[in-house]
């Protein structure tokens, strides 16, 4: 099955949260391949300014529907919002 939307993440996390961070991402990767409806990908990007994690999806109503699931509420947002230093920017994009 082809990629035919992304969801980006960006988050601003300190060099000193990162460990941490990747960890969650490390942790939660499969499971979310494994688990979640219409998940096909998942990769983590780290730059010297941000850290973003894009997860592709067969539809773009599964991309939405993803912030939605217990994953991604009880397990990641939990997870993660330790290593913020500030909100994410959650972006949604289609396949064209």
């Amino acid at each position: 099955m082809n990629v035919k939307a992304y969801l980006e993440i960006t988050m601003k996390i300190n060099p000193e949260n990162r460990a941490a961070a990747a960890k969650v991402y490390t942790d939660y990767r499969q499971p979310f391949l494994d688990t979640i409806e219409g998940a096909l990908t998942k990769e983590l990007l780290i730059r010297n300014e941000d850290v973003q994690v894009i997860h592709g999806f067969d539809s773009m109503e599964h991309a939405k529907a993803y912030l939605e699931t217990d994953m991604f509420s009880n397990d990641v947002v939990k997870g993660l919002k330790p290593t913020w230093a500030g909100e994410p920017d959650i972006r949604f994009y289609e396949v064209a």
